[in-house]
């Protein structure tokens, strides 16, 4: 078996994922260009192996069928919107995730995000290193509304993470209805909407699908509260960029941060506004989460090249979840 390693970094921290390869006769390459592959550069690179430990790049349909020896995808992290996954289905292809690994390091950097909003940290950086000395009143977080959409291995974390600083509301939703964590908090469940309408602060955590493509636009936007401001540490698209650049270029909301984008590296017009802070997708990249995405997704792989089940193998559900976009 030949696996190829497209995800980067990998084993930078830790080097028992190649250890776990090398004893187990796996032979292996790591993303030969350094960089996230584009689709045809996947195409040239992929023919010859038969498995892929993969980060987020398009494993497509035309990647797929370039790709004759392919039998597994190991998805080092949980979204699965870059793998064809009906396509992988059709060609019999496994498909692994670790989807409990990167959610405490998500749910810290964006309690981190939230803090710099609130406070500002990130627009005095800037200001100071431009020679400005301009003192910012912020605001607590035990003193503002907390929206939060998206209340599973994540959303939930970040609420919970917020007990040591006071007691703020909270407004939550979930795209899923019934999925109702049981969590020691007062939580006012709501719609999306109201969320928009009465939030401070807005953190989203849900997966991209056809109904969260484009969920947050402008109508959404500027229903917020002029001094508002909105975290995104999901997917790119869920937020529409140009729209947030147009309201934020407008001057309504006190700020945004984004960790996603629709295409990566990120140069688009986001750049230009001081209060939008960006981050690189670093929200699974703590040393430790890092490091166990990658042992669990090498795991995987050892353990279908023996033979033996997978303990993470992506479900039924997430097929449906991309069945029901072509619909």
């Amino acid at each position: 078996m030949k696996a190829l390693i497209t995800t980067i970094p990998f084993a930078d921290n830790n080097q028992l994922p190649l250890e776990l390869l090398k004893a187990s006769g796996i032979d292996y390459q790591i993303n030969p260009l350094n960089k996230k592959l584009t689709e045809d550069e996947l195409i040239q690179i992929i023919p010859d192996f038969d498995i892929v430990i993969a980060g987020t790049e398009p494993i497509t349909e035309k990647v797929i069928n370039n790709a004759p020896k392919l039998k597994m995808i190991s998805r080092v992290g949980i979204g699965l919107d870059s793998v064809d996954l009906l396509m992988a289905k059709k060609r019999d292809i496994k498909v692994s995730y670790t989807p409990d690994a990167p959610a405490p390091a998500v749910a810290e950097l964006t309690m981190g995000l939230i803090f710099s909003l609130l406070r500002s940290i990130h627009i005095s950086n800037l200001q100071i290193h431009n020679g400005q000395w301009n003192r910012i009143f912020g605001r607590r977080l035990s003193e503002v509304t907390i929206g939060v959409i998206g209340v599973g291995r994540i959303g939930s974390r970040v609420i919970r993470r917020t007990k040591p600083f006071g007691t703020p509301r909270f407004l939550v939703n979930d795209i899923n209805p019934s999925k109702r964590p049981d969590l020691d908090f007062k939580l006012e469940w709501v719609s999306k909407e109201k969320i928009y309408k009465d939030a401070d602060i807005i953190c989203i955590h849900v997966p991209l699908t056809k109904h969260t493509s484009n969920m947050v636009g402008k109508k959404e936007l500027l229903s917020m509260k002029k001094d508002a401001a909105i975290i995104n540490v999901s997917r790119g698209g869920i937020v529409n960029e140009d729209d947030l650049y147009d309201v934020l270029k407008s001057g309504h909301l006190s700020g945004a941060a984004i960790d996603v984008f629709e295409n990566e590296p990120y140069y688009g017009k986001l750049i230009e506004i001081e209060r939008c802070l960006l981050t690189a997708h670093m929200g699974s990249m703590s040393i430790d989460c890092r490091s166990l995405m990658e042992i669990e997704a090498t795991e995987e792989v050892v353990r279908f090249c023996s033979e033996v089940s997978l303990l993470n193998e992506v479900p039924q559900a997430e097929f449906d979840v991309q069945a029901d976009k072509l619909n």
